[in-house]
Order: C-alpha cells, then sequence, then structure tokens
C-alpha cells in the first residue's frame, strides 16, 4: 500500500505544477461543472475472468474484481482538430481471483519457490474450517497507451469518444488472503506473500468508449499469466477484465 500511496503523491504533485503552469491559458470552468484540466485521473472498477482456463481453474464471478487508477496525457496527433489524441500514462492495476470449491494457491514444493498449485483450503488447514475469506490479488504498476477518437472535433471535454490501445504491466506483489474460524474456535487471518509462479510482466489489449466523464471498458490479455510449467496444473490461462470507470478529472 506504501507504494500505492507515493504513487498517487507524485501524481497529484506533478499534476499540480502541471496545472499551475497551465493556468492562464485554461479557460474557467463554471462551478458544478468537469474541471477543464488536459489530463485524465480514472478509476476503473470491473471483474477479472480467465480465458483458456482448466476446468478446476474457475473463479468467481461477483468476487473476482479488478481495480485500477490510471493517470494519463493527451497529447494531440494530425492536427489540433483532428479528433485523435495519443494518451501515455501510468497507474496502479489490482486483479483479485476468487477461486470456486474454497481453493486458493499454495506454493509447489515439486516446482521450486516460484510456482503454485491450487489446493482446497481444508487439505491445508484441517478439516472443520469456517471459511470467511478467500482471495488472491495480484498487483502491478502499468503503463498504458490509448489512441483516443473524440465525435465532438472542436471540444474534447465534451461528447462521446472512444479508444483502443494495450498496456503493459510490471508485478510488485501477489499475496493470497484467507480468513477462516478453525476447529478449535481460534479465528485466524493468513496472509501469504510470494510470487506463485507468475510471469512478472504482462500484456494485452484494451478497448474503452464512453463520455469525458464516464466509460466502459474492456483489457484482453495477450500472455499466459503464469509462467510455464510453474502454474497450476501447468496452466495456460490468460485474463480478461472488463467494466466502468469514472474519470476524476
Amino acid at each position: 500500500m506504501k507504494k500505492i500511496y507515493t504513487l498517487f503523491f507524485l501524481i497529484f504533485l506533478f499534476q499540480g505544477v502541471q496545472a499551475q503552469d497551465q493556468e492562464s491559458r485554461i479557460p474557467k470552468t463554471p462551478i458544478g461543472g468537469r474541471p477543464n484540466i488536459p489530463s485524465d485521473l480514472s478509476v476503473e472498477f470491473g471483474f477479472n475472468q480467465l480465458t483458456n482456463r482448466a476446468e478446476d481453474l474457475g473463479v468467481r464471478f461477483f468476487r473476482s474484481r479488478t481495480f485500477n487508477v490510471y493517470y494519463q496525457y493527451p497529447i494531440n496527433i494530425f492536427g489540433d482538430n483532428s479528433g485523435f489524441v495519443l494518451k501515455p500514462g501510468i497507474g496502479i492495476g489490482t486483479d483479485k481471483m476468487a477461486f470456486q470449491e474454497n481453493k486458493n494457491l499454495f506454493n509447489n514444493p515439486d516446482l521450486g519457490p516460484e510456482s503454485s498449485q491450487l489446493l482446497e483450503l481444508t487439505e491445508v488447514f484441517g478439516d472443520n474450517i469456517r471459511i470467511k475469506n478467500n482471495t488472491f490479488a495480484a498487483n502491478y504498476i502499468d503503463i498504458p497507451l490509448d489512441l483516443v477518437w473524440h465525435l465532438n472535433k472542436s471540444n474534447y471535454t465534451s461528447g462521446f469518444r472512444a479508444s483502443v490501445g494495450g498496456k503493459i504491466g510490471f508485478l510488485y506483489n501477489a499475496h493470497s488472503k484467507i480468513t477462516f474460524t478453525d476447529a478449535n474456535g481460534l479465528q485466524r487471518k493468513v496472509k501469504d506473500s510470494q510470487n506463485y509462479g507468475l510471469e512478472k510482466i504482462r500484456y494485452g489489449i484494451s478497448v474503452k468508449a464512453g463520455t469525458p466523464g464516464f466509460y466502459a471498458w474492456g483489457y484482453f490479455g495477450l500472455n499466459q499469466i503464469w509462467q510455464t510449467g510453474l502454474g497450476p496444473d501447468n496452466s495456460r490461462a490468460s485474463q480478461i477484465n472488463f467494466g466502468i470507470a469514472a474519470v476524476l478529472f
């Protein structure tokens, strides 16, 4: 979490300096309107699903969620009123997976320290346990790049817009979080941080469509989640994320 707060602080610091530099050139926005700042800080909410997966690697839909925070800066291309903008950025991406049948990832000692296998919690913590929470999370520093088309070519701060692009992410933390009550009535919370055989870099295609304030989005991973031979049952699964987003400014 400290890394996330540090990134947010740097983003807001950069934005403040940038806004002061351009204050004299940007027309004032009426009270109640969206600030006319030439950049976007977006918060994406959605769901995380697996494709090309084994049958026993299913995840619960509503509990497998995605949360992303991205800062992107627009660069006009093909002229000021072409309707096209290139938007590079940086941010944090968090993908949670809640596996079915009370399973989660644990290290596979037969494959080494950077590996994982999918086990039922009762195999690890014993029978007669009452499970309260059981999730797995992978956290990335993402670098998105979008090519945006604006329907309103004279005013990019209003009207419909759509984009196609991609992002590359660098894994900085992965952990499981399990909360349960054991057979003796002892409440336990276990958080285990390790690599789990995950690929350290992810990349894929993203699409977005909406207004300057809200949009729908989708991400299609082009590489496997786990390194070859190090994931559960030699998994070759990829990910698909989708949801809605709010643009804060």
